[in-house]
């Protein structure tokens, strides 16, 4: 479904994102970890359309992938990409309402009508049925990402990328919202790319996780050489599910072996 092919990164001279080459087939759940600034949120923009790779391609069902954001890719911030102004169903009726009347910004009548319905049905599914006309300030943390998780999936996307959407939330909560992920998935046969820094949740949830790491600098010119996808694990394949943890850990906290290169 996806092919990222020889994807490099670039801002100024700083290389973010090197030699990235990857193949992701359509209901996968990539988990993408790694330390900090080593280019995983820079990836999901790419995916996302937010932003271009300086060189390489990034294909989506064998052709290039629109240059700007579409239906077909659904985003969760950890952030919750909510509008305070708007009631619950209003936030999740105002995707559809933007996509069938352009110019109004709003329907009317049977299609209206039908678009509340769609909204509530989807509120309902991810357990704020009974919170249809309250307002985001009024919600809690939890409930709030559950609301951007419904205004994403309202427009049927088939990938959805996600970063860090759980960081912010308590354990208990965050759990809540794991089992929600993982139904959600399975049911809509989704393509998920999730940012993450706990790599207990990347395993939990993701059918393969992707490691980003800088293999290698130059002390003389620190941005010349960005990220690679340094291990790829395919869960399904895993047996000692415990070994692959610890084999991801080490690449994301090898700080202290990464190749120094001069000249």
């Amino acid at each position: 479904m996806i092919e990222v092919r020889n994807v490099w990164k670039q801002y100024d001279d700083q290389v973010v994102l090197e030699r990235l080459n990857l193949t992701v087939k359509e209901g996968e759940f990539c988990s993408l970890v790694g330390a900090s600034g080593c280019g995983k949120s820079t990836f999901l923009r790419l995916l996302l359309g937010q932003e271009r790779a300086t060189r390489g391609e990034i294909l989506l069902d064998g052709k290039a992938l629109p240059a700007e954001p579409d239906a077909h890719r659904g985003v969760v911030f950890q952030r919750y990409s909510v509008f305070e102004h708007l009631s619950v169903l209003r936030n999740v009726m105002l995707g559809p309402e933007l996509s069938q009347a352009r110019f109004a910004g709003r329907l009317f009548g049977a299609r209206r009508r039908a678009a509340r319905d769609a909204a509530a049905a989807m509120l309902a599914r991810v357990g704020l049925g009974a919170a249809l006309d309250k307002y985001p300030a009024q919600l809690s943390g939890g409930m709030q990402q559950r609301l951007a998780i419904a205004q994403a999936l309202m427009m049927k996307p088939r990938v959805l990328l996600l970063d860090e959407p759980f960081g912010a939330l308590d354990p208990g909560i965050r759990k809540d919202m794991h089992a929600l992920l993982a139904e959600l998935w399975r049911e809509a046969n989704l393509t998920i790319f999730m940012v993450t820094h706990d790599l207990k949740e990347g395993f939990t949830l993701g059918s393969r996780v992707l490691v980003f790491d800088k293999v290698r600098v130059d002390p003389q010119a620190p941005g010349a050489y960005g990220a690679r996808i340094t291990y790829d694990i395919p869960l399904e394949r895993t047996r000692e599910r415990a070994s692959a943890i610890h084999l991801a850990q080490a690449a994301v906290q090898r700080a202290t072996h990464i190749e120094l290169v001069s000249d």
